[in-house]
């Protein structure tokens, strides 16, 4: 039985036509960056809810979540119709394990691999200060379909400049030709080698771990070629360096 926060929409931003990002004031929600909860909207006299990664640090005194709207579907329609000021409800126990908790100590460079919305849990992991604390080096590769998807991106730029020696953002655009992305998808990118090329570091299973979080073919996909290179899946239960987690 979930028990829910009401809370308020105080932002929210359109990227491009199907794209936002929302911020909700609620209560104190206590969570570890790269979780995500259960939004919950009234709707035919009963309560619908979908889960969503949380953008926001949790030092943040809001909380943010970044979605696509789905034109066949129901909940997203309703959620990016809503409008500051309108209310929507939060789960109070966030849930996930895409989080740094779960990564081996023994990892050195950490690789992020993210399609579309699924960017959501790394922007949270990457503005708290464990991954630059603990990590030499950290590789971010971003998939959208076109520039204007492409959300946060400025963010990115910051944290370039702040880490210029540590951070390697690699945007890729697949739908479009940019000045300032690769056009091309990240599998064709990481099974050609020309990945490990352009940042000038070698993804191996001794000093790597890599989290992926998007559309399910991506995340087949590059597990598979990670497996070829000697990486294995990793659960509590057998550690491994490939942590993952579906959208769709």
């Amino acid at each position: 039985m979930i028990t829910w926060l009401e809370g308020k929409i105080i932002e929210k931003k359109q990227w491009c036509a199907d794209l936002y990002s929302l911020k909700i004031k609620t209560e104190s929600l206590n969570f570890v960056a790269g979780q995500f909860v259960n939004i919950g909207l009234d709707y035919n006299d009963a309560k619908i809810q979908k889960p969503y990664s949380l953008v926001n640090s949790p030092n943040d005194e809001f909380l943010e979540i970044h979605l696509n709207t789905v034109k066949d579907g129901t909940f997203s329609p309703l959620l990016t119709g809503l409008a500051v000021g309108d209310t929507i409800y939060v789960s109070d126990k966030p849930n996930g394990l895409l989080t740094l908790k779960e990564v081996p100590e023994k990892a050195t460079d950490l690789w992020l691999f993210a399609t579309g919305t699924g960017i959501g849990p790394f922007i949270s992991i990457l503005n708290t200060d464990e991954p630059w604390s603990r990590f030499e080096r950290i590789m971010l590769c971003y998939s959208a379909k076109t520039a204007e998807e492409m959300a946060y991106r400025e963010d990115f730029k910051i944290l370039q400049k702040r880490y210029p020696d540590k951070f390697h953002f690699v945007p890729f655009i697949t739908r479009q030709v940019s000045t300032d992305a690769i056009h091309s998808r990240i599998t064709t990118f990481l099974r050609s080698g020309a990945l490990e090329c352009h940042i000038g570091t070698a993804l191996t299973p001794e000093d790597s771990h890599v989290m992926l979080c998007g559309n399910s073919a991506m995340i087949t996909e590059v597990s598979e070629l990670l497996q070829e290179k000697g990486l294995q899946l990793h659960s509590r239960r057998e550690a491994g360096q490939i942590s993952t987690e579906k959208y769709f």
